[in-house]
């Protein structure tokens, strides 16, 4: 990955399609409602692109970008993409793709082993969790043995939080709760791995003055302005990104329900300072990724 080439790392965008054949039932529907939210048409059948698609699309930008799956089977039903395949295919697009990898958190110890595994013979950089999609509340104790494995593995987490539009409108909105994704269960994450960087995903509507909380509190925990556009961002939100944590801010899509264009559009047009917006683009992103 030539650091000096790229304009941008997205930290947040998803490998959607299943691996294993044709959808899962319900898939299709779900899609549609986060294509009707988000306003693309991403969700339609045939239109989610997969990992190889879209290493193409963030080389044509010159982005570099993080992929991850969504373990999410045992609530939803729908068959989590290949841990092992995510990464294979970002090795071979090593340019411009970095591997996070998704597990649940319910899989205990068989989890943690997954993640040690995928680690060290796949080269996985970190993990995606989705409290809403995946039941849990992140400081529940029986998380606390994937999370020891991620850590002592030297990896990064990444939360989803807030609402962003998954399962919206949709009858009884999937099942899902927003419960689980209130921010503020992260400190005490943060508290018991304070070597483990987390990152919050999302301005975390209804709940961003926790989430600012957590981030300046707490060293180890980052923000990324994903599944916004940015031109929604909340003002409270724009100024501690200009100010207290203009090191700890990171730029990211969710791709493909939104897209890189589409965000690195409105951003340009909100009152970022001048001097922030490179570290938010890409320099804190790549600090934290090591790169």
């Amino acid at each position: 990955m030539d650091l000096d080439q790229l304009t941008a790392i997205d930290i947040h965008t998803h490998a959607e399609e299943p691996c294993c054949g044709p959808r899962d039932d319900g898939y299709d529907e779900f899609q549609a409602g986060m294509a009707q939210y988000f306003k693309n048409p991403a969700g339609a059948s045939g239109m989610l692109p997969t990992v190889r698609e879209t290493a193409a699309y963030y080389r044509e930008r010159k982005i570099g970008c993080v992929i991850f799956p969504v373990d999410s089977e045992r609530e939803t039903g729908f068959r989590r993409y290949s841990n092992e395949e995510v990464a294979e295919i970002a090795a071979e697009n090593s340019d411009i793709m970095i591997p996070f990898a998704s597990i649940d958190p319910a899989k205990g110890r068989a989890g943690a082993r997954e993640a040690r595994r995928l680690v060290r013979e796949f080269g996985v950089r970190g993990f995606k969790f989705h409290p809403t999609m995946q039941g849990f509340y992140p400081n529940d104790r029986s998380a606390y043995p994937l999370y020891e494995a991620i850590a002592e593995e030297g990896a990064i987490t990444l939360f989803h939080t807030g609402q962003t539009g998954v399962g919206a409108g949709m009858r009884g909105g999937m099942g899902m709760r927003l419960k689980y994704s209130n921010p503020i269960y992260l400190d005490d994450v943060a508290a018991d791995f304070p070597d483990m960087p987390i990152i919050l995903a999302h301005p975390s509507f209804p709940w961003q003055e926790e989430a600012l909380s957590v981030a300046t509190h707490k060293p180890n925990v980052y923000i990324d302005m994903s599944g916004w556009s940015p031109k929604y961002f909340p003002p409270i939100l724009v100024r501690y990104a200009n100010t207290l944590l203009k090191h700890k801010m990171l730029f990211g899509s969710d791709w493909p329900a939104i897209t890189p264009d589409r965000w690195l559009a409105d951003f340009a047009k909100i009152d970022i300072r001048e001097e922030v917006r490179p570290l938010i683009l890409k320099e804190n992103a790549k600090k934290l990724l090591n790169l």
